[in-house]
């Protein structure tokens, strides 16, 4: 009878199943964008590509990883706006109107940064109705930053892209709790 060692197979084994393992996270990123972007017409297949890839662990996440991934880039997404805006306000140029509207966005900045902390803090611990309604009242403080400069005609937002990426990035959030609610 030949006698058949299991060592090599056991050694082979780990390193099977790490490949099979980072092949699968590697496509969940881009499958998951792709199914934001199908069933949310706000969400740009390709901001949600580019953005959840920037992340170094992206390609090793499970869909709760995306999820905190999301919360933490949309974070810092606000807490570099944030900065921004207080750049934005130390110029004295600004009429006042446009003053004002930077004002309420610093001020609506400002209170979404403690609001994603909470977030964040729901997200992990499953409270995912709880984390909704937070990173929704995200989007609802970048929609109305930008909706302020629109009530004067000819206003010109200077955050137009910043709030979107915020929108987008808390949308994503919004859409990653949902498939795992």
């Amino acid at each position: 009878m030949p006698s058949f060692s299991y060592f090599p197979l056991l050694l082979f084994l780990p390193l099977l199943f790490s490949t099979f393992h980072a092949d699968i996270a590697q496509d969940l990123v881009p499958e998951t964008c792709r199914k934001l972007a199908e069933n949310d017409p706000n969400l740009s297949y390709n901001f949600c590509l580019t953005s959840l890839q920037a992340v170094n662990r992206s390609q090793c996440a499970d869909l709760r990883d995306l999820g905190l991934m999301s919360i933490k880039l949309t974070k810092s997404n606000v807490t570099n706006t944030r900065y921004y805006v207080k750049k934005l306000l130390k110029n004295t140029k600004w009429d006042p109107f446009m003053r004002a509207c930077l004002n309420d966005c610093l001020e609506l900045y400002s209170d979404a940064i403690p609001t994603l902390k909470q977030a964040m803090k729901d997200f992990k611990s499953k409270h995912y109705e709880d984390a909704n309604i937070e990173v929704s009242s995200v989007i609802d403080a970048a929609t109305t930053c930008e909706d302020g400069f629109k009530e004067r005609e000819g206003a010109v937002s200077p955050l137009t892209k910043r709030n979107n990426d915020t929108f987008q990035l808390s949308a994503i959030v919004l859409a990653v709790i949902s498939m795992l609610h």
